[in-house]
């Protein structure tokens, strides 16, 4: 009878163990599934390879950025070409991306990301052969003009793809690509522009836009766009041919639907909607982020670095590859910080950093024009260029896209996007465009402007900017409204 007993307890705890061990690993399974790291059947090569197509795209975008600074005075002594005339064919590629910027959205759900993405390519390609051929001023800005209009595009469609493609545990880590790809595209120009002649430079902006071409033709279309269009059957075999064929698509295949659903049930918002008193506080932080951005120098100085290292008496080929150096793995730490510092730790940093840069450089060119401590000038301005271009990397460049995502109710999320993204090419272009007239007329002053703009932002970060890092929509809602 004791024998029975003791076995009887025996299978009675055995009988409570299973189910609990049954639970824990269907708990852990569950767990690791929503992290996306245990479903072992899911084939992430296509989706990387379609990451790696896009952001070529980024790259292109890059390239045109970073084009005037290392050809500015080639191209004004070979076409005689005034700093009134330079200035305008520098600026001009802002003002098309503006065109491509409002029209981007548009576009891209018309005829699809892949579409538009072609389009783009297609006027890149255009704008590089006119800059190549060019004989005057006329041919210069036409072609600067496209390049700018395919700049703009990707600037909305390239994060966009991304975003829609990725699995969600590498939807933050790809999505991130697309600005350090940007920051490659403006070094590899700096860099080979040192070397190659102006018309050379332009040749290799077609790389990576045939790439890109011919990718396109491998690469599935975005999923959710052929959801929301209504093409069920290419929608199924897109999200298959990026999971892999094997990998269960069932239930995010349910969960895009169910979004789009709860997308068409939505409102629909117009540009003067935005205005509305829920909306406003929203519409403060995205768009001022964005002129802070851009007011603060950053295009003028990134279009004409050679020119600044020149006129402060540093050589302005090592200061260019120096510049283009540093950017891209400073870029890549704030990629990594971003959610581990926060959002408003990151923008202070940086807005601090764009400050004290501004003001070494003023200063070089203060005592340059003073004739004081010549030979210390040149290596505080290329000193103050470092500072404020790492500064700039490391927060201000890509926080304010990321903060501008996450702040909009999903319904306003176009238009606002729309807004936010049409002021910063405008800013763009401005700062762009006065740059030259501004340095003729005092360069001390000109720094000191935007260092005065830089300080500005601080404080805008300080008191209206909320931290967006680790919360829901919901509550970041919550506290702007508060606020």
């Amino acid at each position: 009878m004791k024998e029975d007993i003791e076995q009887s307890e025996n299978r009675l705890q055995e009988e409570i163990r299973a189910p609990l061990i049954t639970q824990t690993n269907k708990r852990v399974t569950e767990e690791q599934a929503e992290n996306g790291c245990y479903d072992k059947k899911q084939n992430r090569c296509m989706v990387y390879l379609s990451t790696f197509v896009a952001v070529c795209g980024s790259f292109a975008f890059g390239s045109c950025a970073g084009y005037s600074s290392p050809t500015q005075s080639a191209i004004r002594e070979e076409l005689n070409l005034s700093i009134a005339e330079f200035s305008l064919f520098g600026s001009i590629l802002t003002f098309g991306a503006m065109i491509g910027a409002i029209l981007s959205g548009p576009i891209a759900d018309y005829i699809g990301r892949k579409g538009a993405m072609r389009m783009s390519s297609a006027f890149c390609v255009a704008g590089w052969l006119a800059i190549y051929f060019a004989q005057g001023a006329l041919s210069l800005d036409i072609g600067r003009l496209a390049t700018g209009y395919g700049m703009g595009v990707f600037s909305y469609v390239v994060p966009v793809f991304i975003a829609e493609i990725a699995p969600r545990d590498l939807r933050g880590a790809l999505t991130t690509i697309n600005q350090l790809m940007i920051c490659c595209g403006v070094s590899v120009a700096f860099i080979i522009g040192t070397m190659l002649t102006w018309r050379t430079l332009a040749l290799t902006g077609l790389i990576p836009c045939a790439i890109l071409l011919f990718g396109l033709f491998i690469i599935p279309e975005s999923p959710r766009w052929l959801a929301k269009i209504g093409h069920q059957k290419e929608f199924e075999l897109a999200l298959r041919k990026l999971r892999g064929k094997d990998a269960d698509i069932s239930e995010e295949a349910a969960e895009i639907q169910d979004y789009i659903e709860t997308l068409e049930k939505l409102p629909k918002v117009n540009l003067f909607d935005l205005f509305q008193r829920r909306y406003l506080s929203s519409l403060i932080v995205g768009v001022g982020l964005m002129v802070f951005q851009q007011f603060g120098g950053i295009n003028g100085i990134c279009f004409y670095t050679g020119s600044i290292f020149e006129s402060s008496g540093f050589p302005s080929d090592v200061g260019t590859i120096i510049y283009a150096i540093i950017q891209v793995p400073i870029t890549a730490l704030g990629a990594v910080l971003i959610d581990r510092a926060g959002r408003k730790p990151l923008l202070l940093v940086s807005a601090t950093g764009l400050v004290i840069g501004c003001i070494l450089t003023g200063t070089s060119f203060y005592l340059k024009g003073h004739e004081i401590a010549v030979k210390g000038g040149p290596i505080l301005a290329v000193t103050g260029i470092l500072v404020y271009i790492g500064s700039f990397s490391i927060g201000m460049g890509a926080v304010p896209w990321v903060v501008m995502s996450e702040i909009y109710p999903i319904n306003i999320k176009g238009a606002a996007g729309s807004l936010a993204t049409l002021v910063n090419w405008f800013g763009a272009w401005a700062c762009s465009y006065t740059f030259n007239f501004l340095m003729t007329w005092n360069s001390f002053g000109t720094f000191i402007l935007y260092a005065a703009v830089n300080a500005l932002s601080i404080l805008f970060v300080i008191k209206i900017v909320p931290e967006t890092k680790g919360r829901t929509l919901e509550q970041i809602q919550a506290s702007i409204n508060a606020s």
